[in-house]
């Protein structure tokens, strides 16, 4: 596809770098030359500088070929107009990064207004994986599946759980009968592979489970994870991505209780956040975070606007406390480097955005396919994908035993759900994929488009 993207910061070189990956065509504008040109050393795809939203600018791109304009600069006002000269100019499809609240609480109106595809607010996204993290403790990651009803978790398996020095094929037996190992990360190690049933697994390796909501609390238990409901939850830094997230804990009951510097910023969040603590002060004070109780709390979500301090004040609250920590840090490229550190999970929002709008391209690739892409994650450093895919028609993969398909399929390629009329199927040899059916696997091959791709 011929796509356009409108901004080169970090969402915006993610995207061409993925996308350019995926064989699409790409021409990313930006107003600022200098740093247009350093992502063109880096990444061989077309470049304008200029303001996405200029006619001319727009024509030169090659707008009235485009199949998809991406507009992610920094200013929300800037990505919607981009989108509206876009729409107006060739009916190709838009997307636009909407972080305003203001704006997103309206956005069903806005996209049918200025004929958006799709708005993603990353504050509001980031939001929602921390509080789905917050849910389900022992997670490292949770990702959702067939409208919720599949979960995707990511755990590192404890000193003296009853999985260590378990094979995979003993798991369900031993531990969970409804919960597939989809993914193995050895402890020490950074390769990653799709384990078979003789696999031992040990205490400290990593891995990734699919399973329904239902089995979470025996599958944590029998673990040996000692898990106790989250009630008091301390938030770091006063912005956006606080503010959504104060609104879903307290929603649950939790208590909430937010520090942040700015007294203007205080007052708002008082203001609007009823029912949450505000704290007017610099939590990186060591003795401010003891004396606000951060032994006593359950969850540490450090959210301030700058990564090193958000990774500074999750190793200290880890270290005087047992307190589980949900850390943000924006920086692409050090995945491997903040895995290893003991800051809990880790959430990037521009990977969130990112990931977002590849899932809505990879769909729009396939939309006269047999099947639709519905979700799509990056695991293990972006070393794994897993797909969702909606089987709309049958194909050379329905229909067929798997015992039959496996030998035809693309090696490290696990298909790890089925999902049918309400029922949720981890599949076995005599299962098959049939019409209608929400298929969820796992691959270290990239750039599946649709569900045929999975064959040699």
């Amino acid at each position: 596809m011929n796509i356009i993207i409108v901004g080169t910061g970090g969402v915006g070189y993610s995207l061409a770098d993925n996308l350019n990956a995926e064989g699409h065509q790409i021409t990313l504008i930006d107003t600022n030359a200098e740093r247009l040109n350093s992502t063109l050393e880096k990444i061989d795809v077309q470049g304008i500088a200029g303001n996405g939203v200029s006619r001319e600018v727009l024509e030169e791109a090659g707008i009235r070929s485009a199949d998809l304009l991406i507009a992610v600069t920094d200013q929300d006002e800037v990505n919607m107009l981009c989108c509206l000269m876009a729409k107006k100019l060739s009916g190709c499809q838009t997307i636009a990064r909407v972080r305003n609240p203001v704006y997103f609480r309206q956005i069903d109106l806005i996209k049918d207004e200025l004929g958006l595809s799709m708005a993603i607010n990353p504050e509001s996204a980031t939001a929602e994986e921390i509080f789905d993290l917050i849910q389900i403790p022992g997670a490292m990651t949770v990702e959702s599946f067939a409208k919720g009803r599949v979960n995707l978790i990511e755990i590192i398996i404890p000193r003296g759980s009853p999985a260590d020095n378990i094979k995979v094929m003993d798991f369900p037996g031993k531990i969970s009968k409804g919960t597939l190992i989809c993914i193995l990360e050895r402890a020490g190690s950074r390769s990653v592979e799709i384990p078979g049933g003789d696999t031992v697994l040990k205490a400290g390796d990593r891995i990734y489970l699919i399973t329904p909501p239902r089995e979470l609390g025996n599958l944590f238990k029998k673990l040996g994870f000692q898990i106790k409901p989250t009630r008091d939850v301390m938030i770091v830094g006063g912005g956006r991505t606080a503010y959504y997230l104060a609104e879903m804990l307290l929603g649950t009951g939790s208590r909430v209780k937010i520090i942040e510097k700015s007294r203007q910023v205080c007052e708002g969040l008082a203001a609007n956040l009823t029912g949450a603590e505000i704290i007017c002060g610099d939590a990186v004070d060591r003795q401010m975070l003891l004396e606000e109780g951060i032994t006593g709390e359950d969850v540490f979500v450090p959210l301030t606007d700058l990564d090193e301090e958000n990774i500074l004040l999750a190793l200290y609250a880890r270290k005087i406390s047992s307190v589980r920590a949900v850390t943000k840090v924006s920086t692409f490229g050090f995945t491997e480097v903040t895995e290893e550190l003991p800051v809990g999970s880790i959430v990037n929002p521009k990977e969130i955005t990112a990931y977002s709008i590849l899932r809505y391209v990879r769909a729009m690739s396939n939309s006269s396919d047999s099947s639709n892409i519905e979700s799509l994650y990056y695991l293990a450093g972006r070393r794994v994908e897993a797909l969702e895919f909606h089987i709309r028609a049958d194909s050379a993969v329905t229909n067929v035993p798997l015992s039959e398909l496996r030998p035809r399929m693309i090696p490290d390629l696990l298909i790890c759900c089925i999902y049918r009329d309400g029922r949720v199927i981890i599949p076995r040899g005599n299962d098959q994929i049939r019409r209608g059916d929400t298929v969820v696997l796992v691959t270290t091959a990239h750039k599946l488009q649709s569900i045929n791709d999975i064959l040699k």
